[in-house]
């Protein structure tokens, strides 16, 4: 049983990023009562948000079920396995495997993510090229795959999930991210997989899930709603290097068409 929010529970995100994405895909798999405050990049470090969150990093929620404003996706992806995932559907309550998922969340959050998120910027966003940090960190998505791999390729054909043998939570994490690979390292969708076909295979059963689906739904209504290009740049605006140099002046960056 999963217990549904009575009130829904508010989802602060810039629609672009990855991380955010994390936060209502696990929503909609657990169906709960939710609703997305969207809103633009621009407002990031602006009141209200930056009195949910001082850091001015999304996503951020406010459950007024309650009484709980929480930001950084790790603490809120497990804070609604713990209390709204009351049959532990995505979840385990043995100490072994509820150990394990929390070891592969904070693998997602200090290694996927952040490798891939640098690698993005600098293959993408960073104002010059530097074909030696993109080749490092494009290495570290690779190695990030590589044992991803290992692990997978270790288990029966019929249970090839990171933890025991559904998926969970820690699973999920990892799917935004690897979403944008082709994105990220300017490859095709058979390339970014070269070497690791059980990650491909695990990846790809997930993001055919209807709650995936579903968020993808949102991203791209929310993405059209604020005018936004694949980079997270409006409209009109060539680089997101651009688009914050333009913040930062206070210039209008409302999407030109």
């Amino acid at each position: 049983m999963t217990a549904n929010a009575s009130k829904p529970i508010r989802v602060w995100i810039t629609p672009p990023g990855p991380n955010s994405w994390k936060t209502i895909f696990l929503r909609e798999e657990l169906g709960l009562n939710y609703e997305i405050k969207a809103f633009r990049f621009d407002d990031v470090k602006k009141k209200p948000f930056i009195d949910i969150n001082p850091n001015g990093r999304v996503p951020a929620i406010e459950d007024p079920n309650t009484d709980l404003t929480l930001w950084e996706s790790g603490a809120i992806s497990q804070y609604l396995i713990e209390e709204y995932d009351l049959d532990k559907r995505l979840a385990y309550t043995s100490l072994k495997e509820k150990n394990l998922c929390n070891q592969w969340l904070h693998f997602q959050m200090s290694g996927q993510g952040p490798y891939y998120g640098v690698c993005s910027w600098f293959q993408h966003l960073h104002p010059e090229k530097i074909p030696s940090a993109i080749e490092r960190y494009a290495d570290q998505i690779k190695r990030v795959l590589s044992v991803l791999e290992s692990v997978l390729v270790a288990k029966p054909a019929d249970a090839q999930w990171l933890v025991g043998d559904k998926m969970t939570y820690a699973n999920m994490a990892f799917v935004p991210w690897n979403f944008r690979l082709s994105e990220v390292l300017v490859q095709s969708w058979d390339e970014v997989w070269e070497g690791t076909p059980h990650v491909r295979a695990w990846h790809e059963r997930m993001i055919e899930l209807p709650s995936w689906k579903r968020s993808m739904e949102h991203r791209a209504r929310c993405m059209d709603e604020q005018g936004l290009q694949w980079n997270g740049a409006p409209k009109g605006i060539e680089t997101f290097t651009d688009y914050e140099v333009k913040i930062a002046a206070g210039e209008d960056t409302t999407a030109k068409e």
